[in-house]
């Protein structure tokens, strides 16, 4: 760290997180890490089941809705 002092300067924040290293002797820097999140997800429209024959277009779909809903978790364009 006291040769690479002038480069990493005075941080602001260190956050620490156990990520792992191949080595001791070696600083190691991880720039991102990915988590894992569970849920369930419900996604209702009706009280009661209607054919889609029935009520097609005129009820939204609940697929629809649900991806809609995920989409703003992550970005699918992946920009």
């Amino acid at each position: 760290l006291d040769e690479c002092q002038e480069w990493i300067q005075k941080p602001d924040y260190c956050i620490c997180l156990d990520s792992g290293a191949l080595d001791y002797s070696t600083m190691w820097l991880t720039s991102t890490l990915r988590g894992m999140i569970a849920l369930n997800l419900k996604v209702s429209i009706t009280e009661n089941g209607v054919h889609s024959g029935v009520s097609g277009g005129a009820i939204p779909e609940t697929f629809r809705i649900a991806n809609s809903l995920l989409d703003r978790l992550e970005d699918t364009e992946t920009r």
